[in-house]
């Protein structure tokens, strides 16, 4: 256990808090380490009935992870940044094939590394404060963690749509897309909670009886649009679409998506079409993490970060800076696949499972 995480077994419940409300949470590789030896320990223990994960105070789930130690660390030789990038997707690979019930209370923020740890969870809590969204392109990174694997999976090109513009999707929309499989009022978590840990092994019935129906989803408005606009995996044929789309849907996501790294946009673009056919999800990890070592290095990514976490400025200045500068030839570098001694690993026991 760290100060940051804290890991321990309730009646029953293996409990995992995020604890770092300062950083709304956002994991470090410490964090990551400590939530999957905790898990490890508790797949072979019988008291041990279901996890639930949440966070211990502050004003969301999980922001992500420490991405400005990913930029000092891609500006020298990325060995911090890859450290942090294997221990974190070995979590999310030990949570994807997990064979206990695993419920994550997605209220508030939850982005990035928080997607990662919540979406391969049995049970997925969204609430009327939960804003879920993969903003990575802000900053010239991708929507990793698995985003290939999930986002490739929604309806109606909403992942793809979701990469190159950042949109942040509330409660109602969570469980619209199923990437929530409950709905429950902020006010109703304390009960719910006390509910799974008075009976363990009836978790499931606890989320129903918590469960409210959830507002319209606002994003089913779009659906057609998203589905049309966005159906190309190529950056500029989106960006044509949208150009020739009239109204202000049309115009405010073109208007956001230009503020983008075309670089990451086309990545993002790129994982999402190749995750859609990869059938295990250690295969979408491995080349996750093979990307992330690289992208990491890259001029957007430093600079991203730079203007929008460490400076402020939100003005990052792109290298390409437009969609035509960044060609396929430079995706296929990015993409490459490590030698076999350099590869990422899910931890032993779970390899064969998915």
């Amino acid at each position: 256990m760290t100060e940051d995480v804290l890991t321990f077994v309730e009646r029953g419940v293996g409990r995992i808090r995020l604890n770092r409300p300062k950083a709304i949470h956002a994991l470090t590789t410490r964090m990551c380490e400590a939530m999957s030896d905790a898990l490890l320990r508790w797949r072979t223990d019988s008291n041990v009935e279901v996890v639930l994960i949440d966070h211990a105070e502050g004003r969301g789930f999980c922001a992500g992870g420490d991405v400005v130690m990913l930029a000092r660390s891609g500006s020298e030789d990325a060995t911090e940044a890859k450290g942090f990038f294997f221990a974190e997707y070995r979590l999310n690979h030990l949570l994807f094939t997990y064979d206990k019930p695993t419920i994550a209370i997605m209220d508030g923020i939850t982005m990035g590394g928080g997607v990662g740890i919540s979406l391969p969870c049995t049970y997925r809590v969204a609430t009327e404060n939960t804003r879920l969204a993969m903003p990575e392109t802000s900053i010239g990174l991708f929507p990793d963690v698995g985003g290939g694997w999930y986002l490739s999976r929604l309806p109606a090109r909403v992942g793809q749509f979701m990469v190159l513009t950042g949109a942040r999707l509330d409660g109602a929309e969570c469980r619209y897309l199923n990437l929530a499989t409950h709905y429950v009022e902020q006010s109703g978590l304390e009960e719910l909670i006390e509910r799974i840990m008075k009976a363990p092994g009836r978790a499931q019935g606890a989320l129903g009886a918590a469960s409210t129906p959830p507002p319209p989803a606002k994003i089913e408005e779009s659906l057609g649009q998203t589905s049309r606009l966005f159906a190309s995996d190529r950056l500029e044929e989106v960006i044509a679409a949208l150009e020739q789309e009239d109204g202000p849907w049309a115009e405010s996501t073109l208007a956001t998506m230009r503020t983008k790294s075309p670089l990451s946009c086309k990545v993002s673009l790129r994982l999402l079409a190749e995750g859609a056919v990869r059938e295990a999800f250690a295969d979408e990890m491995r080349a996750e993490y093979a990307l992330a070592g690289r992208v990491v290095r890259t001029h957007d990514f430093r600079e991203g970060v730079r203007a929008v976490l460490i400076d402020k400025t939100g003005e990052p200045q792109w290298d390409p800076a437009r969609p035509e500068g960044v060609t396929d030839e430079m995706l296929d570098v990015l993409f490459a696949p490590l030698p076999p001694s350099e590869q990422w690993m899910p931890f032993p026991a779970a390899e064969t499972v998915a």
